[in-house]
């Protein structure tokens, strides 16, 4: 078999296994959305024909039942990975109760696509006396891609949402510090808030509507902002939540407390904005040396070149 099918074909069971992937979290995500939509709603718990009928429902059902028995036997295999996976998931917004098992069982799909994808590059290797350098290339790529690109992903949306929350925080403060101070209990201030930022960071709404649906529920309001602070994943939050914990346990005044602590919030991202600032110069120093300064000396120095050129191909100076 020629080197360059052995190529078109890797290529191609690695594209499919990648729109396979996306497909099995796309249609995950789907479903959730159209649970809570249902549920809001009050129209029940929608089921696996909510998506509408026929092959392409039926198929899309059987490759997700697929995939989440794969999670479940890797979820048995370890089962306290599966706790610190949950938090990872849902810090990269991914809220159902079978994330794990999902996200489990497209790690298997992945790895099984993998090994087929480096199976058939074999031949190629083999075939050639010295190996292939293009087909190891292709193998390892493949490899990799499976291995670390769950994951890869799944860090690149925890830390997108990091940085909203980060970003959010500050403002989720001073309009809770208004809404205290306006004669609104914590619990009724942060329904408020939730409101307000919806817009700006619907992120950050989605975990305080989780925090003001489990303080309406009667859990205890330490424990539901740890709890808040944990999906998050941020050191702000975290110290908001102690900070809330202790001025509860020692009675002090809610009020002055959330103020003090929003003026250190802002203090904070005017120095990340600065500290963004001072370190443009240094970013900058690569580019301009490979690419504006190159073309800077080029516009400079080509009119020059150019009627040298033109002076001494004639032999005539003008």
């Amino acid at each position: 078999m020629p080197l360059e099918t052995l190529i078109y074909l890797a290529g191609l069971v690695l594209t499919v296994g990648a729109i396979g992937g996306l497909g099995v979290v796309g249609i995950g995500e789907l479903r959730v959305r159209a649970q809570r939509r249902s549920r809001l709603s009050g129209g029940g718990t929608v089921t696996g024909g909510g998506f509408g009928e026929g092959p392409g429902s039926a198929l899309a059902d059987r490759v997700v039942s697929t995939v989440r028995r794969l999670g479940q036997q890797s979820a048995v295999r370890d089962p306290e990975k599966v706790s610190v996976l949950r938090s990872r998931l849902m810090q990269a917004g991914f809220y159902a109760r079978e994330a794990p098992v999902i996200f489990l069982g497209v790690k298997a799909v992945a790895i099984a696509v993998a090994t087929l994808g480096v199976v058939m590059t074999l031949p190629a290797m083999i075939a050639k006396e010295g190996g292939n350098m293009g087909a190891l290339a292709i193998a390892v790529s493949v490899s990799l891609a499976a291995l670390y690109g769950p994951d890869f992903v799944l860090k690149s949306r925890k830390t997108k949402r990091e940085r909203e929350y980060t970003e959010g925080f500050p403002d989720l403060l001073d309009l809770l510090v208004a809404s205290v101070e306006a004669g609104l209990s914590l619990d009724a201030g942060v329904s408020r808030v939730t409101e307000e930022l919806e817009r700006r960071y619907p992120t950050l709404t989605v975990h305080l509507r989780f925090l003001v649906l489990e303080l309406r529920a009667g859990r205890a309001r330490k424990d539901a902002w740890t709890a808040f602070a944990e999906r998050l994943g941020i050191d702000d939050a975290r110290q908001l939540a102690t900070m809330l914990r202790q001025a509860e346990e020692m009675g002090t005044s809610l009020g002055e407390t959330l103020s003090v602590f929003s003026a250190d919030m802002r203090s904070k991202r005017m120095l990340r904005a600065e500290e963004k600032a001072l370190g443009l110069s240094a970013k900058l120093t690569v580019p301009l040396i490979l690419f504006i300064f190159p073309s800077l000396l080029g516009a400079l120095m080509l009119p020059a070149a150019a009627r040298l050129v033109h002076v001494f191909g004639n032999g005539t100076p003008h």
